[in-house]
C-alpha cells in the first residue's frame, strides 16, 4: 500500500559512509579523483556497483559512477537484494522519497506503478525498505550519494528483491524492459557484492566466474553458476534482471570498470569480500573519443601520426622527429618484455636533444591503458619519452602492467610540455590550449590540455575536474591557498 507521507531516512549514514554532508562529499570527491573515467563513448544503460562501506568498496564503485559525469537522466532504477528480511518477489518502494545526508530523492511514482503492472511478482510496498530498530537494509541506500554527486536531481524507482529465483529475475527484467521502451533517460543501477569470507585467492577464482559471465553478457550461465555454487554474488538476481532489461533495450556491450576485495584495503587477505563495478551500454552507439577533427584527418591522410587540436605550442619537432619518438616509445615498451635497454636511435636531431618535460599516454581500443609523465626535464627529450613510455606501461597504479599480447591493440600518444606557469586568475584558463596543475597542501593533480577537449568540458568543469583529480573538493580552485598552474603541450600520436 502506498504511503505518500513516508520518507525513508538514511539507515547507514555514519556507518557505511559519512553522516556529515561535507565529509561525505570529500570522501566521494577523493574516490572520484583516483578513478579513471571509462571511455566507452556511449550513454550507459546500466551500472553494476558494490554496496559495502565506502572505505572498502567506494573506490571500485567510483570507477563506474564516474562515467555519469556530464550525463542526464530523468529517473534511476536501483535494484538491490534484501539482506535483512525475506519476502516473495520484488518490492517497489511505496513511499514518497529516499533520504541521504545530501537530501531527498523523490520516488518516480508513475514509472514504479508501470513496472509493477507488468508482473504479479512485483508489488508496490515497503517490504525490505523500512528502517526499524534492528539493522536496516543498506544495499540500495549506499548507491544514492554517488548518484546525487554525479547526476544532481533525479527521480528514483527503488526495487528490492526478496527472492532471486530465475523466474523472478526474468519477470523483473522483462517488466523494466517493457516499461522503458522508447526511453533513454532512465538509468538502471545494480547493487551487489561478490563472494563473501574466503581467502583472496579463492575469492578471485569465484569472482572471475561472475566477471566472465557479465563480460560475455551471459546472464543464463550466470544464473546457473550461482545456483550450482560455482560462484557467489549477493546481488546476482539484480545483475540478471538488469541484463535482461538491458538486452530488451538493445544494450549488450559491457565494460568491466573495477574489481577488488576488502583485503586490498585492510591488508588481511584471509577473509575477504569481493567487489565489482561495470557499465552496460548499447555497443552499436559506441563512439571513439578521438582528438582529431575532420580537418586534421584530411590533412594527415596517409601519415602515420596524428596531431591533436589541443596542441597549443610547437617545439620545432619535424614530422620525422615525431615518428622517431613514437617508434622509440613503442620499442622501449616492447624491449622491456625481454629485459633489454631501450633502443635509442643512432641519429638525434637538435630538437630531440632539448630538455623538455613530456607525458606518454597509452590507449587500448580507444580506452585509457596508462599515462605517466614528468614536468622535470632532467635529460634529453628522447630519453624522457623512452622512460615515460615504460612507466605508463608498467607503473601506472590505476592499471595492471601491460602484457606483451596487448601491444598490437595499443596506440601511443605523446605530449611534449612547456614549463608550468602559476596563474592568479582562473578565468584566464583557455580550454584547448592549457593544461592544468593544481596543488593544495599535500594534494596535487594534473590534467593534460587534450582532456577537456576530449570530454567537451568548459572552463569551470575543467577546473573542477582537476580539483577532483587532486583529491580536493570540486570548488577548491576558488580558494586562496590552492595553487593553480597552466602549461601548454605539443600533442601527437599514432594513427
Amino acid at each position: 500500500m502506498k504511503d505518500q507521507s513516508y520518507i525513508r531516512p538514511p539507515s547507514v549514514a555514519g556507518a557505511f559512509y559519512p553522516g556529515s554532508p561535507s565529509e561525505l562529499a570529500k570522501m566521494i570527491a577523493e574516490q572520484f579523483a583516483a578513478a579513471p573515467k571509462p571511455s566507452i563513448g556511449a550513454k550507459p544503460t546500466a551500472i553494476i556497483s558494490p554496496h559495502a562501506g565506502y572505505i572498502y568498496s567506494g573506490g571500485i564503485a567510483a570507477r563506474a559512477y564516474k562515467i555519469l559525469e556530464g550525463e542526464d537522466y530523468e529517473t534511476v532504477i536501483v535494484i538491490s537484494p534484501s539482506h535483512m528480511i525475506a519476502f516473495n518477489g520484488v518490492s517497489a518502494f511505496a513511499g514518497k522519497a529516499y533520504s541521504t545526508p545530501f537530501g531527498e530523492v523523490p520516488i518516480d511514482e508513475e514509472l514504479t506503478d508501470k513496472i509493477a503492472s507488468f508482473s504479479d511478482q512485483i508489488k508496490v510496498s515497503n517490504a525490505g525498505h523500512e528502517v526499524g530498530s534492528f539493522r536496516s537494509e543498506h544495499a540500495l541506500e549506499v548507491q544514492l550519494p554517488f548518484l546525487q554527486t554525479t547526476l544532481g536531481k533525479f527521480k528514483l524507482v527503488a526495487l528490492m528483491m526478496g527472492e532471486q529465483r530465475y523466474a523472478v529475475c526474468e519477470a523483473l527484467g522483462n517488466a523494466i524492459g517493457e516499461a522503458l521502451k522508447g526511453r533513454d533517460d532512465v538509468l538502471i543501477v545494480v547493487s551487489t557484492d561478490l563472494s563473501h569470507f574466503h581467502t583472496s585467492d579463492i575469492a578471485r577464482r569465484l569472482d572471475s566466474v561472475v566477471i566472465d559471465n557479465v563480460k560475455n553478457f551471459n546472464y543464463k550461465k550466470l544464473a546457473s553458476d550461482i545456483d550450482s555454487r560455482k560462484t557467489e554474488a549477493c546481488g546476482g538476481g539484480p545483475i540478471i534482471a538488469a541484463m535482461i532489461a538491458s538486452e530488451k533495450l538493445g544494450a549488450t556491450g559491457v565494460e568491466i570498470t573495477g574489481y577488488g576485495d576488502s583485503g586490498d584495503i585492510t591488508g588481511d587477505h584471509s577473509n575477504v569480500v569481493g567487489y565489482l563495478s561495470a557499465v552496460i551500454y548499447r555497443s552499436e552507439e559506441e563512439k571513439v573519443y578521438n582528438l582529431d577533427t575532420s580537418q586534421n584527418e584530411s590533412e594527415n591522410s596517409g601519415n602515420d601520426i596524428h596531431e591533436s587540436p589541443a596542441s597549443g605550442v610547437e617545439f620545432g619537432l619535424s614530422a620525422d622527429d615525431k615518428k622517431i619518438l613514437l617508434k622509440l616509445a613503442r620499442e622501449s615498451i616492447e624491449s622491456a618484455f625481454e629485459d633489454k635497454a631501450p633502443p635509442y636511435p643512432e641519429k638525434i636531431s637538435e630538437a630531440l636533444n632539448e630538455k623538455l618535460g613530456a607525458f606518454v599516454t597509452l590507449n587500448k581500443n580507444h580506452r585509457l591503458r596508462g599515462c605517466i609523465g614528468t614536468f622535470h626535464a632532467d635529460e634529453a627529450l628522447y630519453k624522457i619519452i623512452a622512460r615515460m613510455a615504460r612507466q605508463a606501461a608498467f607503473s601506472d597504479p590505476r592499471f595492471p602492467p601491460v602484457e606483451k599480447n596487448e601491444m598490437e591493440h595499443i596506440d601511443i600518444e605523446i605530449s611534449v610540455l612547456t614549463p608550468m606557469k602559476r596563474i592568479k586568475d582562473p578565468m584566464t584558463v583557455e580550454v584547448g590550449r592549457d593544461g592544468l596543475y593544481m596543488i593544495k597542501g599535500i594534494n596535487a593533480g594534473v590534467l593534460l590540455p587534450q582532456v577537456p577537449v576530449e570530454y567537451g568540458w568548459d572552463r569551470i568543469k575543467f577546473l573542477e575536474q582537476t580539483c577532483m583529480k587532486a583529491g580536493l573538493h570540486p570548488d577548491a580552485w576558488k580558494e586562496e591557498n590552492t595553487e593553480i598552474y597552466t602549461f601548454q603541450a605539443e600533442i601527437f600520436g599514432e594513427n
